[in-house]
């Protein structure tokens, strides 16, 4: 009796987490010489640097949420949370609405871009450490009580700013209403520089300390036993986490979901869950999820809409498909 052996195809080896790295990378050159290039008209020497201004401001804005988002959800140990969502939009609208109610635009022209950007930043970064503050200032406090700190606090200023934008002149109202959106179109080139280097410190900082954090996803108790001097660890990486989104938010505007979008895709094909590898691949998904958008936005629908409306409507899907998973997870 003669046996006859089936033949097996072969099976391909997965993409290594390196070479996926180098694949994002791929797609945001790609994205970014599309944005560059793509349906110029005029002057070259006029339309490069314009747009190379809105593609530098993507990049710094994609790659800082995606970054920041990954090293926050470590330390919180837990995947739903982000900077963003503990209402630093909020807490940006009622600043720039206090701003233009209380100094006028008038006034807030004569103290330049660095003023606005600084003070921006200050109480966005005040703010985001204290809601954190109250995750680590006692043993066992719940994630889930700074999320609803989060969403009074940003209740409570969202009903503050519509207050105090009804009583504005309608030349006021209007200057407000296109700061609280984010918008590529309106970036102050003179930010774009001082943004840069903030990130760049920022992102090598947190990339020195992708080994800790692989430690952290341990939990508390086995990355102390391991030697981590925990609550000094969690206090830095939260406030540098914190720091990149109150740049990138103060520089263009609040996405509330991006973050939360491009870590959790980058958890599931970054094909590592080491921080060396999810960081950088949630950066780069962030930079190119904005190029991509934005590109797709200008030249097919014609500035149509919004990318930041649109990734905020993705967003939310997202947020609550991932609650629901973890609630049937429970």
């Amino acid at each position: 009796m003669s046996t006859i052996t089936e033949a097996r195809p072969a099976t391909r080896a997965p993409l290594s987490p390196s070479a996926r790295i180098g694949i994002a990378l791929g797609f945001c050159v790609l994205a970014a010489i599309a944005f560059l290039f793509i349906n110029i008209k005029g002057s070259l020497d006029f339309a490069i640097p314009f747009r190379g201004r809105k593609l530098a401001a993507m990049a710094l804005v994609g790659w800082a949420t995606g970054v920041a988002t990954v090293a926050f959800q470590t330390v919180t140990n837990n995947r739903l949370l982000t900077p963003s969502i503990l209402g630093l939009d909020a807490l940006y609208a009622f600043i720039q609405t206090a701003l233009i109610f209380f100094l006028g635009v008038s006034f807030i022209g004569t103290l330049g871009p660095y003023a606005i950007f600084a003070v921006s930043v200050a109480l966005m970064l005040l703010a985001a450490m204290a809601l954190t503050g109250l995750l680590f200032g006692r043993k066992g406090r719940s994630v889930y009580l700074v999320v609803l700190a989060g969403l009074v606090l940003g209740s409570i200023l969202r009903s503050f700013s519509s207050l105090i934008s009804r009583i504005l002149d309608p030349t006021s109202y209007l200057v407000l209403q296109g700061n609280l959106f984010a918008s590529f179109n309106a970036v102050n080139p003179e930010l774009i520089t001082l943004c840069a280097l903030i990130v760049a410190g920022s992102s090598w900082w947190l990339w020195t300390q992708r080994n800790t954090l692989d430690v952290l996803t341990l939990g508390r108790e086995s990355a102390v036993s391991l030697g981590v001097p925990y609550a000094k660890t969690v206090r830095r990486i939260l406030l540098v986490a914190t720091l990149l989104v109150c740049v990138s938010t103060a520089l263009v505007g609040p996405i509330t979901f991006l973050g939360l979008i491009v870590a959790a895709v980058a958890y599931q094909i970054a094909g590592s869950g080491k921080h060396a590898f999810t960081m950088p691949f949630a950066g780069l998904l962030g930079v190119g999820v904005l190029v991509a958008g934005q590109a797709v936005l200008e030249q097919v629908f014609d500035l149509g809409t919004v990318l930041s409306v649109i990734i905020e409507f993705a967003g939310g899907i997202a947020f609550i498909w991932l609650v629901i998973r973890k609630a049937s997870r429970s």
